[in-house]
């Protein structure tokens, strides 16, 4: 049963394989360039926004994840994620392969954020989630016109895992103290803000595209309940890397001055509705339906430090070899 993987190399995509063993063997990564995860996995390089590359890509599969993460860029969001995920549907139609795709939140804006649950309204308050709505909306029309047998699964921002470069946590808190500064927050440190934790949210993934009674669905992934603060997130990790537990916070004015200066601020400075006010994702419903408890935050934490650390001995190790 091939269970294949688009946009295998990032965070998501390495965990997402891990988890995948519990079900096949037959497993296929496809990216640019792929990198094995087990020692059964099938590589597949492809170009995914190439029509025929993809659909290649597709064929033979039974259930074709989609966790692929395109550059940063509202202009590259344009240009590639409409045409991108029609293409999908249609490879998955034609290749009657199921499909999971790897969601954020983006489509919910606004006071929609401050309790986020399946049936919150697609209310895209950014040109980011006006794009992410219009992707939402193509799968849920094909699964009632195409036959298409679908799942978005929605994830909060994450951490863990391999993930770093994109992860907001990990830059602004990690790599501050890392260093012996003070770590930073964007808007309200004081608001609460949800983080998923990446081998939960893989996992799930896993788990709800091996369940066939999950189709036809938006389910939120597995997140810790807890109503978690920006201030409480730095607490766990200064208390976890011995630092010093102070802050700064990037209020909303100046965050958007720096985008005039600092191309990715820019692109920030439109999500800052989700950092000037609650954001609680709620993830009631698998967690009851799969009676799963995800990893407590303050262990999250610990377990994401600890896979940091070796990441960077084992970098380390690589470099004194040379």
């Amino acid at each position: 049963m091939t269970q294949t993987i688009l946009g295998a190399g990032g965070a998501i995509g390495i965990e997402l394989a891990k988890a995948l063993t519990n079900y096949t063997t037959d497993i296929r990564l496809v990216s640019r360039n792929p990198v094995k995860v087990n020692p059964t996995d099938t590589l597949f390089p492809a170009d995914l926004t190439n029509k025929t590359e993809l659909f290649r890509a597709v064929e033979g599969s039974e259930i074709t994840y989609v966790v692929i993460g395109f550059p940063y860029q509202t202009s590259v969001w344009e240009k590639n994620w409409v045409p991108f995920i029609q293409n999908v549907i249609a490879a998955c139609v034609e290749h009657n392969s199921k499909l999971v795709f790897f969601d954020n939140v983006y489509a919910i804006g606004g006071d929609n954020v401050n309790h986020i649950t399946e049936d919150s309204p697609v209310s895209p308050t950014s040109k980011k989630g006006e794009i992410r709505a219009e992707v939402d909306r193509l799968i849920l029309q094909s699964m009632e016109t195409d036959q298409l047998q679908a799942i978005i699964a929605r994830a909060p921002d994450f951490f863990g895992g391999t993930s770093s470069e994109k992860s907001m946590l990990i830059n602004l808190v990690y790599n501050n103290f890392e260093k012996g500064k003070k770590a930073q927050w964007f808007c309200n440190a004081k608001a609460v803000h949800s983080m998923g934790y990446v081998p939960d949210l893989a996992k799930g993934a896993a788990i709800l595209g091996n369940t066939p009674q999950a189709y036809n669905q938006i389910w939120n992934l597995p997140v810790d309940p807890q109503r978690i603060s920006g201030e409480e997130w730095i607490a766990l990790f200064a208390s976890e890397m011995k630092a010093q537990n102070k802050y700064s916070v990037l209020p909303n004015w100046l965050v958007k001055v720096l985008g005039i200066f600092i191309p990715i601020m820019k692109e920030l400075a439109e999500m800052n509705y989700q950092f000037d006010r609650d954001y609680y994702f709620d993830s009631t419903k698998f967690n009851n339906y799969f009676n799963y408890s995800p990893t407590p935050n303050a262990q999250a934490v610990k377990q994401a430090i600890e896979e940091l650390k070796a990441i960077s001995k084992k970098d380390g190790d690589k470099v004194a070899a040379k």
